[in-house]
């Protein structure tokens, strides 16, 4: 059993990997004002960027789905890891040595099995590289400079051989100290007659890695007419590899696809090397899958869906890569970017096309041609005799619904008015009214999507409130809340304050009571607060005092609500003592009035006939309280 990580090794981890660092691996982060960044959060589907990281506090929230957490929560999250899995893999990048606090440290077992997985691919693709150099690799050294690739190309891509013999990797990852059970986990063996044997053999090999760059399977070329198996044969689906989840050239290619807001989606290992080396460093491939639902995913955190985005489908010519293209565009929709289709005359792909005609075809292939919208619609009505009546309303019948799905109502217009010129129909307004149509019948058939219970409006303050004191999930986020009243908006600032800025609150946030904060999510964060040692804690190190208030809630919603408060703007321009003093005084004041209100009403519940010494108790205190509620709004701060 694996030792636990000792955890001063665990706070040196998470203080040495910048929070910003780790994410930008995965998505396209901008800049979102207060040295936070924004993106499009990772775990959950949206068109407008949510998720924000603090880098200064080391932290990250989604105002979306409400995920929050610092650099270990967020790799935890993303890659389905342990939290002694996570810490050993952000240990490892940082070059940080872990002690263990029971049985020493053993680096053999242990590692969590992600870990071990990755590490076992790691050393398999070195193994591979080196073997192309043998001599039994001549044939696919051959392979490659057949298709224009020389030695310093397969170097940048990692390609290798696998040697034609049954157990040659699987005897030396043995070596390296991996089990069997590890290998045929791995997908790297395979079991055999007399024990696990090699999954590839006698084969060109290319590295697949994950988008942030670590190798999770591998992609292998046939190179001998005696090979009974597929032309390509990809690792199976793992605990890290899953075809539908990955995209071949990802790692090379994520910041320039960030950078230029453009995609190239080419459809093979050798196409993605041709488009690279000719200049086209944004082109990615599918492995050995239909390019779908979660490839988009990971575009759509690249592109961050701006308006200017484009992603370029090049598919071959003929009746596969039709079909294949028309795929594509059923997920369009899914895209905020514009899309395109490019196939390259005479029906070559990209690598053929740079072996043929050289770099400058390849550029030129790629540059958006065709929309895919439009492509997708000359494909259908290509099937209709559009010089009669009969055949035009028949292609209409069928391209018409294609172009009710653009949920985007302008360039539904502007399609449905190309539809009709395509068709060859006059009546444009017909074609535009007849489209139109259509997406109301689909979203009548398809409903209006969910309403109630997931909506924050129909949700009530209450039910939120019995949610963080349950220890359940709040049904109401933050957010809701400071939309409800003015009060709930500034003790969400304050909190905010005295989670990002204590400097400026203490000590006076700190004499605050927790009955001063209405909103029972936000009393809450005020407790937690109180229970870490008070916000003035935070003038020492915001990275602590912040873990330290992350500890002191008393459950995973009140957690959240810290994180996301931590990283969320200021809805001040300036913020400074006065800004800081507004929002202080007015949080007290509101607490004044309520006592205020409490004094009064008791005072008129005693009436005339109540004792004098308690009449006369309540009476000063009501006369305390207004002459302090009279301060705070002559003096402001000064009278705190």
């Amino acid at each position: 059993m694996a030792g636990r990580i000792n955890d001063d090794d665990v706070k040196v981890v998470r203080d040495a990997v910048p929070i910003d660092t780790v994410v930008s691996e995965y998505l396209q982060l901008r800049p979102a004002g207060g040295g936070n960044m924004k993106g499009l959060c990772p775990f959950h589907d949206e068109k407008s960027p949510s998720f924000q990281v603090s880098p200064s506090k080391g932290l990250f929230h989604c105002f979306g789905c409400q995920e929050g957490g610092d650099t270990i929560a967020f790799v935890m999250k993303i890659d389905h890891l342990s939290f002694s899995e996570t810490v050993e893999r952000l240990a490892a990048k940082a070059g940080i040595t872990l002690r263990y606090e029971e049985g020493g440290y053993n680096p053999i077992h242990q590692r969590g099995e992600r870990i071990r997985l990755v590490e076992a691919h790691k050393a398999a693709a070195d193994f591979y590289v080196e073997q192309l150099g043998g001599e039994e690799a001549a044939i696919g050294r051959k392979f490659l400079a057949e298709r224009g690739f020389d030695q310093s190309a397969a170097e940048h891509f990692g390609v290798g051989y696998s040697p034609a013999g049954w157990d040659h990797l699987t005897r030396f990852l043995r070596g390296k100290g991996f089990s069997d059970k590890e290998l045929l986990l791995a997908g790297l063996s395979q079991d055999g007659r007399r024990g696990p044997i090699d999954r590839f053999r006698g084969r060109l090999m290319w590295p697949i890695r994950d988008i942030s760059g670590e190798v999770v399977g591998f992609g292998a070329r046939k190179l001998r007419d005696d090979d009974n198996g597929p032309k390509y044969l990809n690792t199976p689906d793992t605990a890290i590899y899953k075809k539908s989840q990955v995209l071949y050239g990802v790692d090379l290619a994520k910041k320039d696809i960030a950078k230029a807001s453009r995609a190239v989606v080419v459809e093979g290992y050798t196409d993605v090397m041709a488009c690279h080396l000719a200049g086209i460093t944004t082109a990615i491939a599918t492995c050995g899958t239909a390019f779908g639902t979660d490839h988009i995913k990971i575009l759509r955190r690249l592109l961050m869906d701006n308006g200017s985005a484009r992603v370029i489908f090049t598919f071959d010519g003929d009746a596969a890569g039709q079909k294949a293209a028309l795929r594509a565009f059923e997920d369009d929709q899914k895209f905020a970017a514009e899309t395109y289709i490019a196939i390259a005359p005479d029906g070559m792909d990209p690598c053929e096309l740079r072996l043929n005609k050289g770099d400058a075809a390849v550029q030129d292939l790629v540059e958006p041609r065709t929309p895919l919208f439009e492509f997708a619609i000359r494909q259908i009505v290509s099937r209709y005799d559009l010089e009669t009546p009969a055949g035009r309303a028949s292609a209409l019948d069928e391209a018409g619904p294609i172009v009710a799905r653009i949920k985007n109502g302008a360039s539904q217009h502007e399609v449905a008015v190309q539809l009709a010129g395509i068709l060859g129909i006059l009546d444009t307004q017909f074609v535009v009214k007849r489209v139109a149509q259509m997406a109301r019948w689909a979203r009548d058939r398809g409903g209006r999507g969910p309403a109630g219970p997931a909506s924050s409006s129909s949700s009530s303050p209450s039910s939120a409130a019995s949610s963080y004191d349950s220890g359940q999930s709040p049904a109401l986020s933050g957010p809701a809340l400071n939309l409800r009243s003015p009060a709930h908006r500034t003790e969400r600032e304050l909190l905010k304050l005295a989670l990002q800025r204590p400097e400026l609150v203490s000590p006076a946030f700190d004499a605050y009571g927790v009955d001063e904060f209405t909103a029972p999510p936000y009393a809450a964060v005020r407790r937690a607060v109180e229970d870490a040692g008070g916000a003035e804690q935070g003038m020492a190190s915001a990275p602590e005092y912040l873990a330290g208030v992350r500890e002191a809630a008393p459950n995973d919603a009140v957690r959240a609500l810290v994180t996301e408060l931590a990283v969320e703007v200021f809805h001040g321009k300036t913020i400074d003592e006065a800004y800081a003093g507004e929002q202080l005084v007015r949080v007290r004041l509101r607490a004044v009035d309520l006592r205020i209100h409490d004094v009064t009403s008791t005072l008129a519940r005693l009436g005339t006939g109540a004792d004098h010494e308690r009449h006369q108790a309540v009476q000063n205190e009501l006369w305390v309280l207004q002459q302090y509620r009279q301060s705070l709004r002559n003096s402001g701060a000064a009278a705190l």
